[in-house]
C-alpha cells in the first residue's frame, strides 16, 4: 500500500491548521498569587477564588492562589520571590519594595488601614491603659495593623505586656474569646469575617490611627505590559456584577492603581527590618 499520498495530505492539513491549533493549544503561563495568611488557608482560598478566576479570565493569563501556613513563612516566601503577585501588608511592602523584590500595582480606593484591639464583651476594660500588665495575643511580629501598630502605641503609652504570637487573626480572636489572652490585635475586616459565634463574644476596645492599606504588588521579574493587563483587570472588577461580588467576598473596596510613594506614611514610622520586632511592649525581652 502506498502511504505517501496520505502522508503528504496529512502534512498539508497540519500546515493549514497549524495557526488555529497553536492558538487552541497555547499554554498560558501560570502566575502565583500569594495572599498574606490573616486567616485559615481554606477560608482564604474560598474567598479569593472568585476574584482570581476573573483576573485570569480578564487578563488572559492563569492566576493560581497561594498562601503560607503563617506570616513568618509568608515573609520568607516573599523574600525568596516565590510569588509573582502578592497581597501583602503595608509593612511588608515597605520592606520588600526597598529590597527591590516587589513593585506596587494596586490598592483599595479611599481606604485607611487601622488596627484594632479586641477584648471579651464581658471584660471590665474601657480604656487601652487598663491593659497594662495583661497578656496580649497578636498574629505575628510583622503583622502591620494587627500587631506592629498596636504594639507601637502600647509602647508609646508606657505599657508593659506579655506578648504571644499565635499565627493568624482568627487565632487571636479565638484566643481572646476563650480567655487564653486578655486582649488581642486584628483588623476590622477579619474581625467582621469571623463566625458570629466568636465575634459576638468580643468587642473592639481601641483602634489605631489610619495608614495606607495593603498592597497588591508584582515581583520585579514581571514585565510592564503584563503588569498593565493585570492592573486593568483588577480596576475593572466593579464594572460587572460578578466582579463586584468577588470584591465583596473579600471585603474590598474598588481597586485603583498604586504608586510606590503611597506607602511613604508607613516608611516614616522607621520600623526597621522584619527581624527586629518591637521590644518595649514585651517587658524588655529581646
Amino acid at each position: 500500500m502506498n502511504i505517501l499520498p496520505r502522508f503528504i495530505s496529512l502534512c498539508l492539513t497540519l500546515i493549514l491548521l497549524s495557526p488555529a491549533l497553536a492558538k487552541d493549544l497555547e499554554v498560558k503561563p501560570t502566575l502565583i498569587f500569594g495572599v498574606v495568611p490573616q486567616q485559615a488557608s481554606a477560608k482564604l482560598a474560598q474567598s479569593w477564588s472568585p476574584l482570581l478566576a476573573l483576573l485570569s479570565q480578564n487578563a488572559n493569563i492563569k492566576v493560581q492562589f497561594a498562601t503560607a501556613p503563617d506570616i513568618p513563612t509568608f515573609e520568607a516566601r516573599l523574600a525568596a520571590g516565590e510569588y509573582d503577585i502578592a497581597y501583602m501588608n503595608p509593612y511588608h511592602y515597605a520592606v520588600f519594595s526597598r529590597a527591590d523584590h516587589y513593585k506596587a500595582l494596586a490598592r483599595e480606593r479611599d481606604k485607611q488601614l487601622q488596627g484594632i484591639i479586641v477584648v471579651r464583651k464581658d471584660a471590665p476594660y474601657t480604656e487601652i491603659t487598663q491593659l497594662d500588665g495583661k497578656t496580649l495575643a497578636f498574629p505575628a511580629p510583622a503583622a502591620f495593623a494587627a500587631s506592629v501598630l498596636p504594639r507601637a502605641n502600647l509602647s508609646r503609652l508606657g505599657l508593659s505586656n506579655e506578648i504571644r504570637y499565635i499565627g493568624s487573626h482568627d487565632s487571636v480572636y479565638l484566643a481572646v474569646a476563650r480567655g487564653l489572652a486578655d486582649a488581642g490585635g486584628g483588623v476590622q475586616r477579619t474581625f467582621a469575617n469571623m463566625t458570629p459565634k466568636t465575634r459576638e463574644q468580643l468587642r473592639v476596645l481601641w483602634r489605631t490611627p489610619g495608614y495606607t492599606p495593603h498592597a497588591i504588588a508584582t515581583h520585579v521579574r514581571l514585565d510592564e505590559a503584563l503588569r498593565q493587563r493585570l492592573l486593568a483587570a483588577l480596576v475593572f472588577l466593579p464594572g460587572t456584577q460578578a466582579g463586584q461580588a468577588a470584591l465583596d467576598a473579600i471585603g474590598f473596596r474598588p481597586l485603583v492603581e498604586a504608586s510606590d510613594s503611597d506607602w511613604d506614611d508607613v516608611r516614616a514610622l522607621q520600623l526597621g527590618e522584619l527581624s527586629q520586632p518591637l521590644k518595649s511592649t514585651e517587658g524588655g525581652a529581646p
